[in-house]
C-alpha cells in the first residue's frame, strides 16, 4: 500500500481540492441537502416515502455525482490544464502511485461531503426509519468510490472534464438513470442502489440491477478507470518528452 500512496502528492491534492472556490461548492451541496431535510421534517414530519424521495432523488442522484465531478476532475485536471503536472511528473514518483494517491484523496473528499451528509439528512428526515439513512449512506459511499475513479480518468483524458462530468452527472445519472429503463442498467446510481436495497428494510429501496451484477460492475469500472488513468498519465509524459 505504501508503494501506491505518496503523502506529498496527497497533501498537494487535498490543498487543491479544498481551496477556496472548490470548498465553497463542496460545502454548499451538502448544506443544501441538510436545509431541505430540516425544512421537510418541519413541514411534514417523519415520513418514510418523503425521506426516500429526498435521499434518492436529490442526495444520491444529484449531489453525489456532482461532488464526484468536483473532486475527481479537480484532483488532476487543473494540474494538466496549467502545465504544473510537468513538475509532478519530473519527481521520482511512479505514475500509478500518483494516480492511486489522487484517487484515494478524491474518494475521501467525495465520501466526506456526500455520504456523511446523506446519513445525517436521513436521520433528520425520519430517524433512520426502515434503515433508509444507513442504506443511502452506504449507496453514497460506494458510488463515491466509482465516481472518483471515473471523473479522475476524465481529468486525464480531456481538458473539458468538468463539462463532460456535469453532463454525465446531470443528464445521464439524474435524468436518464432515474427515468429511462435501459439506461438504468448502466447507471452508477442504480448499482449503488442495489447495495442500499440490501441494507434497507424489505421493499424500502429498489434497484433495477441485481446485487451480484452491481458489485461486479462497481468494482470493474473503478479498477478499469483507475488503471487506464495511470496509463494515460504515462502517455502524457511520453508525449511531453517527445
Amino acid at each position: 500500500m505504501s508503494s501506491l500512496y505518496h503523502p506529498t502528492v496527497a497533501r498537494l491534492t487535498y490543498r487543491a481540492l479544498l481551496g477556496r472556490r472548490r470548498a465553497l461548492i463542496l460545502f454548499s451541496l451538502p448544506g443544501l441537502l441538510l436545509v431541505i431535510a430540516v425544512a421537510v421534517r418541519a413541514l411534514s414530519g417523519a415520513d418514510d416515502q418523503t425521506a426516500d424521495a429526498v435521499l434518492g432523488g436529490f442526495a444520491l442522484a444529484t449531489m453525489v455525482p456532482l461532488i464526484g465531478v468536483i473532486a475527481g476532475t479537480g484532483a488532476i485536471g487543473p494540474e494538466i490544464d496549467d502545465g504544473s503536472v510537468v513538475y509532478l511528473l519530473a519527481k521520482p514518483v511512479k505514475r500509478p502511485t500518483i494516480i492511486f494517491t489522487k484517487f484515494i484523496v478524491a474518494t475521501g473528499v467525495t465520501v466526506v461531503f456526500s455520504a456523511l451528509p446523506t446519513l445525517l439528512a436521513g436521520y433528520i428526515l425520519n430517524g433512520n426509519g426502515q434503515q433508509l439513512a444507513v442504506a443511502y449512506a452506504v449507496a453514497a459511499t460506494v458510488a463515491s468510490i466509482t465516481y472518483s475513479a471515473m471523473f479522475l480518468l476524465l481529468g486525464t483524458i480531456t481538458r473539458h472534464a468538468v463539462i463532460v462530468g456535469l453532463v454525465y452527472a446531470l443528464v445521464w445519472e439524474s435524468l436518464f438513470g432515474s427515468l429511462v429503463g435501459g439506461a438504468r442498467d448502466l447507471s452508477v446510481q442504480q448499482w449503488s442502489l442495489a447495495l442500499a436495497q440490501k441494507v434497507a428494510d424489505n421493499g424500502a429501496v429498489t434497484s433495477e440491477v441485481g446485487l451480484p451484477a452491481a458489485v461486479v460492475l462497481l468494482l470493474a469500472v473503478t479498477v478499469a478507470a483507475t488503471w487506464y488513468a495511470g496509463r494515460k498519465l504515462r502517455t502524457l509524459t511520453l508525449a511531453g518528452e517527445e
